[in-house]
């Protein structure tokens, strides 16, 4: 089974409210990280028809303040697969919406969800189809980016122990 890129297409836009931000009047990053999750989530779930979970965040590049009052944006879509796993890429964009401001990058991150069963236990996801070369290049630079997933996840197995005792122990 294949599923086209555009088909995981998945957007949430949201007011960034006083509850939402920290002293400096922007918008809390784990505030951004709940909201990348969840909008991941769905892209995921959109392209395996599954339940899904998170397997790992590779990063979360903040480029731009996201201040009170503006609006923020988040696009995900699932951009390369594995046998059970998902690369999803979140693109977070700020907009004032006044004075003719135009929408800015403001972050953007790379995620990682594997499909579950009934029963939690991972099962396959369908082949992706590019819709165009732009997302094409994304699907063949995604074997790169899950390689280094690897390597992290395998110098974390190494530190587990390291991490299991208490740190001042």
């Amino acid at each position: 089974m294949e599923r086209k890129m555009s088909e995981s297409y998945t957007v949430m836009t949201s007011n960034v409210m006083p509850p939402d931000t920290n002293n400096h009047q922007t918008l809390y990053g784990g505030r951004l990280m709940e909201y990348i999750d969840d909008v991941a989530a769905i892209a995921a779930r959109r392209h395996s028809r599954s339940k899904v979970v998170t397997a790992s965040i590779d990063s979360v590049d903040f480029l731009e303040p996201i201040n009170l009052g503006d609006v923020v944006m988040l696009e995900a879509m699932v951009t390369h697969t594995g046998k059970s796993s998902m690369e999803i890429l979140v693109k977070v964009s700020k907009d004032t919406l006044e004075n003719g401001t135009e929408r800015k990058l403001a972050a953007f991150s790379f995620l990682t969800f594997v499909a579950l069963d009934e029963t939690g236990s991972s099962i396959s996801v369908p082949d992706l189809i590019a819709d165009n070369e732009r997302l094409k290049w994304l699907d063949e630079t995604g074997e790169e980016r899950a390689e280094h997933r690897r390597r992290r996840r395998d110098r974390s197995k190494a530190l587990r122990e390291f991490f299991a005792t208490d740190l001042l122990g």
